[in-house]
């Protein structure tokens, strides 16, 4: 099984002086982060879908074994109302990703009001289809999701599961690892509890210690038989813990 490690964005001012040298222009945090990672997400497609010009200068910097995994655009996800069109826009975005290979999925991340019932389960496979033919990630906010319908429809429509580390709080995923195919896909935004609900910068101010880290790869190892490819992404980015915690599980599967 391969294992990838990587943070979900990589473009924040706050992380200069703690992974970033104190003056690095915006333009060359790429540079310095694939030095340490070889997989990324990009998340700021879900505010605005970018000329494709953008994405291919970030593609150039790339060695082409680095990979990509894209947000999908909120008004697939959270507006869910004239879609169409910004669908299509943000395909044509991420095109340079796919002409060099290194595009390996699409991230749809639902709101927690976005809950179960058997429209959203349809609207579900109409996303599937917009997004088609690149793998397709979803991750539920709401536990209401975490029943037999859900994942029997993922796994019949070849859609990769997003497991969670997230608060444990009501309503909320458990920290479950869950997989509908044979890739497993994990996404740490930590556990403050306190700062949860109000969003924000301070939902993700959150540090693991290396017993929370170390149960994560408990559940990953067990996984060496049935997945191919495991992809863990590190969202607590407030300060820079993101790129702490994802090299301390790095070293934890000792590369």
């Amino acid at each position: 099984m391969e294992v990838r490690i990587g943070t979900s964005g990589y473009s924040f001012d706050d992380w200069r002086g703690n992974f970033y040298p104190g003056q690095i222009q915006k333009g060359k945090m790429l540079d310095h982060y694939q030095a340490y990672f070889n997989t990324v997400e990009i998340n700021s497609t879900y505010y605005r879908i970018p000329h494709p010009a953008i994405m291919y200068n970030i593609v150039k910097k790339t060695k082409p074994e680095f990979d990509f995994f894209i947000k999908a655009n909120q008004n697939l996800t959270h507006h869910r109302q004239d879609f169409e069109q910004p669908a299509e826009e943000f395909l044509e975005c991420i095109r340079p990703m796919v002409d060099t290979n290194q595009l390996k999925g699409i991230i749809a991340q639902y709101p927690w009001s976005f809950k179960y019932s058997p429209r959203n389960l349809e609207y579900l496979r109409l996303c599937r289809e917009l997004m088609m033919p690149h793998p397709f990630f979803i991750e539920f906010r709401h536990d209401s999701w975490l029943r037999q319908e859900t994942f029997a429809m993922m796994k019949s429509e070849g859609i990769h599961n997003i497991s969670v580390d997230g608060p444990r709080l009501r309503g909320l995923l458990p920290p479950e690892l869950t997989t509908t195919t044979d890739t497993a896909y994990i996404r740490l935004h930590g556990r403050n509890s306190e700062h949860w609900w109000n969003g924000g910068a301070l939902r993700y101010d959150y540090n693991y210690n290396e017993d929370e880290l170390q149960e994560w790869k408990n559940k990953i190892d067990k996984l060496q038989q049935t997945v191919k490819k495991t992809y863990i992404f590190f969202n607590n980015c407030h300060l820079g813990q993101a790129v702490k915690n994802a090299r301390q599980l790095m070293q934890m599967f000792e590369f």
